[in-house]
């Protein structure tokens, strides 16, 4: 290591760990009157926020929470999910938060391996609790969640419903000091084999995430994507990477913030509407969702700004947000990154091109943002050029990424070989770092010995008026190794076949965009696509549905 000129500082010197709290504190700072609304139940300021935070904070505590304790929480989005991810960590425990959309086996095998000891329950997944409770290993205790106080649900082990327990609680609580690598937070990703992975972040690495991203999308674009006068709606779960760690940074800035609960497409359209919301996130298949919805229709969404991740953000999806009023941005990361690394930009050179150049950029996972190391690199780690063209496997280094897996050392190791973060996403780099996701490693097709990626693939296909989703998966071919498929879901009132998939696809075989095997050599028209737990397209569920049309 650099050998540098170290000064001691004077004892009497206050060393500032990089804790949770210190965001909780900032945002009642700047807005202290600004509200947190859940749906059209409740809604209070940041002075009330940090108070029931306290209140939280003496309940867990009284229930037997201790530093270094694993604290899960089951529940929709809301205010409360909000206070959970504050005060849990705030005492020096672990927040675990519970992927309520993976089956009765996985929230068992997840809440087994976190080694939860308390549990918080909404009422609407007190049945699914039961179930599992009995093969439990290490919860002792349980807490009730619910929207009616009064509600009385047989939920094992319960010391009380959570609104009647923060009333009876002291609105003080002196959150003390600690290492800031410490563990704030596990969830749990699931991939297409095994059992989901525990990925975990440190109160120093949620800090350095939420300023990183505050640049990303305050100081650095040239239209700012969030600022203090926003007001922040997630749609994307809480229980995914604490909702793209943007309720951390909504807190930081003393944002208003507008807590859906359950995502229902005419509740989110109405939340929109009564609140103003101006920022929120999603993946595209839940954006789909909210434009089709009944309340969505004829409405002028303009000032809405949303940033999608999670999976590529097609041209035509973004054409179709733009004419309802809403500005998307794309944006890249997943669980093991924080969530974000980058974000579309446009620098001076792209305002200055064409509107399709600059919907180019802007759907494009972005250039990384400040503290962001990036890579591409070949099968074999050599690292790629950045030119553009070259493609290989994007590899990281930022500071707060997780260090591994949750009891998986062995795992970790695999994700950090050679000292960078491997994405399993295929991209190229430009000279600036600008990031294009061509692919998932395990999703490229190889046909005839030529890589076709689906993601570019998806993007062409949906561009035809009559497709509403689009879904392509490589299927083993006896000639050509793999061939492209289709899954499609259309217009009520459209006939669509393969031939004239081939007729809109031929123009950019002709444009040389791709090749002419790349066309896919039959489809599937379906009423609906697998979608995984958080709302991506679940590519192994379609490959398996799709083999039978090779």
């Amino acid at each position: 290591m650099l050998q540098t000129r170290v000064i001691a500082p004077t004892p009497a010197a206050y060393t500032a760990a990089l804790l949770i709290k210190q965001l909780l504190w900032s945002g009642r700072r700047y807005e202290a009157s600004r509200e947190i609304v859940y749906r059209d139940q409740r809604r209070y300021t940041y002075d009330t926020l940090n108070e029931r935070i306290a209140r939280l904070a003496n309940v867990l505590t009284r229930a037997g929470v201790k530093a270094g304790d694993t604290v899960a929480v089951m529940d929709w989005d809301s205010h409360r999910y909000l206070e959970c991810m504050f005060a849990i960590p705030m005492l020096g425990a672990v927040v675990h938060t519970i992927n309520v959309r993976l089956s009765p086996e996985q929230i068992l095998y997840t809440m087994n391996h976190a080694q939860d000891r308390l549990v918080l329950v909404n009422s609407d997944f007190v049945a699914l609790y039961q179930s599992i409770a009995p093969q439990l290993l290490t919860v002792d205790k349980t807490l009730l969640l619910t929207d009616t106080p009064q509600q009385v649900a047989q939920l094992p082990d319960c010391v009380g419903e959570y609104e009647q327990l923060l009333a009876a609680a002291s609105p003080d609580y002196a959150f003390e000091d600690f290492d800031e690598n410490s563990v704030a937070t596990t969830f749990y990703t699931t991939g297409t084999t095994g059992n989901p992975k525990g990925v975990y972040f440190t109160h120093r690495q949620l800090v350095l995430h939420t300023l990183g991203v505050s640049t990303i999308l305050g100081s650095v674009p040239a239209e700012r994507l969030l600022g203090s006068s926003d007001v922040y709606m997630p749609i994307t779960p809480m229980f995914h990477v604490h909702a793209w760690g943007m309720p951390y940074l909504a807190t930081m800035l003393g944002l208003k913030q507008v807590y859906p609960g359950r995502y229902e497409p005419e509740q989110l359209v109405a939340l929109w509407r009564r609140e103003q919301v101006t920022f929120s996130h999603c993946v595209p298949t839940i954006l789909q969702m909210l434009l089709n919805a009944q309340g969505a229709q004829g409405t002028d969404f303009k000032g809405w700004k949303i940033i999608v991740g999670g999976s590529a953000l097609s041209r035509t999806l973004y054409r179709a947000a733009k004419a309802r009023g809403i500005e998307l941005t794309g944006a890249y990361g997943m669980s093991e990154t924080g969530p974000l690394v980058s974000c579309a930009h446009l620098d001076d050179a792209a305002w200055a091109g064409s509107t399709e150049e600059r919907i180019s950029h802007r759907i494009r996972a972005g250039v990384p943002g400040p503290l962001v190391q990036v890579g591409i690199v070949d099968e074999h780690g050599r690292f790629l050029p950045h030119d553009g063209e070259t493609q290989g496997e994007l590899v990281l280094r930022a500071p707060w990424l997780t260090g591994s897996y949750l009891h998986e050392p062995e795992k970790g190791a695999q994700l950090w070989a050679q000292g960078w973060l491997h994405t399993g996403d295929v991209a190229t780099l430009d000279s600036r770092g600008e990031i294009d996701i061509r692919d998932r490693i395990k999703d490229v097709i190889k046909s005839g010995g030529e890589w076709v990626s689906s993601l570019e693939l998806e993007d062409l296909i949906s561009r035809h008026p009559a497709v509403r989703e689009v879904a392509v998966v490589g299927v083993p071919d006896a000639q050509w190794g793999e061939r492209p498929v289709a899954m499609l879901v259309v217009a009520a009132d459209a006939d669509f076949d393969a031939a004239m998939l081939k007729v809109h696809l031929q123009p950019f075989v002709d444009a040389g965009t791709i090749r002419p095997w790349a066309i896919p050599a039959s489809l599937a028209l379906v009423d609906e696509i697998p979608k995984t737990s958080v709302g991506k397209l679940d590519k192994k569920r379609i490959r398996g549905q799709l083999t039978s049309f090779a």
